[in-house]
């Protein structure tokens, strides 16, 4: 009875906040277009009982998501997503994971400080901490003020409403989600084993590479996974610090809902991203479950 209740919590926070809006979305994305508030027409109409079932397998047709293939605007959007959220993924792992070894291997007193350090950024808003990099980015900012002051430069430079400057901010952003799950598997590490190691004739790196980055394996999936899923639907950083060049599906999204009105196809896209995040997730946790199996 205790393991059924201690079940339960979260399988009932999954159904009220995941399953059902999915259903809702879903719904929406079988729907017609309608001048109307809201504006769209159900193909599926739950108060009509089991007629109104009937009438939807008759009617039952994907014509949303065929609508989504037709045009270009939308597969150009999941694919910059999909480099955009990559890319960004692959420059948070190599900025933080050297973050997070040097702070599983300092001193422990100042552990504390370097993780207060790290999550530091989080007592600011997340939309003020955008805002302040329009400012440092921009033509007049305070990058190219130095960089013209030291005489790097003699020009400004052009960052601001560039995919740079996405990269950028998507990266301070998201970086503690990269290093706080590396320092948490880096910080338990057996120093005895990289002794050993040495001992049997391994250099330092090659022992870093053979031992310290397999066993941290864990840690480097959860923070790229942290990292990789919110960045391919992010909103923000690439509305404020991207330009119009700039394409990735959660703009497409707010268009479709906010300026465009139409409902069905934008619960289209957000169903096809939902599936896309879905994917990997079940492939890392069946490779997981492989991988338990074979070591019992």
């Amino acid at each position: 009875m205790r393991r059924a209740l201690l079940i339960i919590v979260p399988y009932c926070w999954l159904l009220a906040l995941f399953l059902i809006p999915f259903a809702i979305v879903f719904k929406i994305s079988l729907s017609d277009i309608a001048i109307a508030i809201p504006p769209y027409t159900p193909t599926l109409d739950f108060d009509a009982g089991w007629q109104g079932l009937k009438n939807f397998a008759k009617a039952l047709d994907f014509e949303n998501f065929l609508f989504l293939t037709t045009d270009a605007l939308y597969w150009k959007a999941y694919l910059s997503s999909l480099r955009i959220a990559l890319i960004s993924t692959l420059l948070t792992l190599l900025i933080g994971y050297p973050i997070a070894y040097g702070m599983a291997n300092a001193p422990d007193h100042w552990r504390p400080t370097l993780i207060m350090l790290v999550i530091l950024p989080f007592w600011t808003s997340f939309l003020i901490r955008v805002y302040s990099w329009m400012g440092i980015l921009s033509t007049e900012g305070y990058l190219n003020q130095f960089l013209i002051g030291i005489g790097i430069i003699s020009d400004p430079l052009a960052i601001l409403n560039t995919n740079t400057a996405v990269y950028i901010g998507i990266v301070y952003t998201y970086l503690p989600f990269m290093i706080l799950p590396i320092y948490s598997i880096l910080e338990r590490l057996d120093g005895s084993l990289l002794e050993a190691a040495e001992d049997l004739g391994c250099s330092r790196i090659s022992a870093f590479w053979l031992i310290t980055v397999p066993l941290s394996r864990n840690g480097i999936i959860a923070g790229c996974f942290l990292v990789f899923i919110p960045v391919i639907g992010e909103f923000v950083i690439p509305s404020l610090l991207g330009g119009s060049n700039t394409l990735m599906i959660g703009k497409v999204l707010w268009e479709e809902f906010f300026n465009n009105r139409d409902w069905p196809v934008a619960s289209a896209v957000a169903v096809i991203l939902l599936l896309i995040l879905i994917v990997p997730i079940i492939l890392f946790q069946r490779n997981e479950q492989r991988q338990r199996e074979a070591e019992s």
